[in-house]
């Protein structure tokens, strides 16, 4: 898809949020040093925070031995969500979305839990992965009540693998998944992996980067959930799932194949692609109308799935 198409499917607020975002991340950043990638990143992530809202109050402390942040307005819902941020395995971590998942918690009312996983190339999966499950089965031993995962791109990856695998270990736990602008391991001759593969915000260079990176170098799994959930043999007996998309992003075509593959197994799915965004859209969710409508679609699920509601 040519610039001239991208001219005309976003919008003045996106451009504005991309502008602002590529002065301090910019475009081709994968080129740098991973060192200077995740500085880069900070400061990006910086120029975006937003205070938390007044009435979260934060913790920090380990879950199965992986660093975590947790968050809490007290309203006595029983309901945690388990949050794992994006950055492509490599960057990223509790301050980069701390304002995020604070925001979630103020709208939801719901408990959410971030996790630090460990990045590559630091570790290399199943690693990544490992800290993931680790965390989770130990938030859900301390914590009554339901549980919701979510996670965006990387991190949307990492909850849905682990809800795959928790199926005959957590039954009954996990009311509902959130995936935002997941990579899933989709087929990548097809959809938007052609026709958004020179996106702004994400590339199929960037994607294969930060594959690359996450495997060490070594040759990906072909057929193991952990790593691309969308290989897994088996979609019944997964929670119900809110898949939420860009338009703009390589990465889509991923949300409407998990989606079909979830309801060909019996199971309840939907997706939303919202038009005009591009990837990590939900930095600007207080600078575009179009990126704060894409941050209600991840709220209103949350909130419809932790109380057990499915109105889609």
């Amino acid at each position: 898809m040519s610039q001239t198409d991208y001219q005309r499917l976003i919008d003045a607020e996106t451009w504005a949020y991309i502008d602002l975002l590529d002065a301090s991340y910019p475009p081709g950043a994968v080129e740098m040093t991973i060192a200077e990638q995740r500085a880069a990143y900070d400061t990006m992530c910086r120029v975006f925070q937003r205070p938390r809202p007044a009435g979260v109050v934060t913790t920090d402390q380990a879950f199965g031995g992986v660093p975590c942040r947790s968050y809490s307005c007290g309203a006595g819902r029983d309901v945690t969500v388990v949050y794992y941020h994006g950055g492509g395995f490599v960057v990223g971590g509790l301050e980069s979305h701390d304002d995020i998942c604070a925001e979630i918690c103020a709208r939801t009312e719901y408990d959410v839990v971030s996790v630090d996983y460990s990045l590559a190339p630091e570790v290399v999966f199943p690693r990544c992965f490992e800290d993931a499950w680790a965390a989770f089965a130990a938030i859900s031993t301390a914590r009554g009540g339901e549980l919701l995962l979510c996670g965006d791109s990387a991190g949307g990856n990492l909850a849905a693998a682990v809800a795959h695998h928790a199926r005959g270990r957590v039954d009954g736990r996990i009311k509902g998944q959130v995936l935002i602008y997941p990579g899933l391991g989709g087929d990548h001759s097809k959809g938007s992996f052609v026709t958004h593969a020179e996106a702004p915000q994400l590339t199929m260079a960037d994607i294969n980067f930060y594959a690359k990176v996450r495997t060490g170098g070594a040759e990906q799994p072909v057929d193991d959930p952990r790593f691309a959930p969308l290989k897994d043999s088996d979609f019944s007996g997964l929670p119900p799932t809110v898949v939420v998309t860009a338009e703009c992003d390589p990465l889509a075509s991923d949300g409407e194949t998990y989606r079909d593959a979830l309801l060909a197994a019996g199971g309840r799915a939907v997706w939303f692609n919202e038009p005009g965004m591009v990837h990590a859209c939900l930095r600007a969710r207080h600078m575009s109308a179009r990126a704060a409508v894409f941050f209600d679609r991840v709220v209103d699920g949350l909130a419809h799935l932790g109380q057990g509601r499915w109105p889609y």
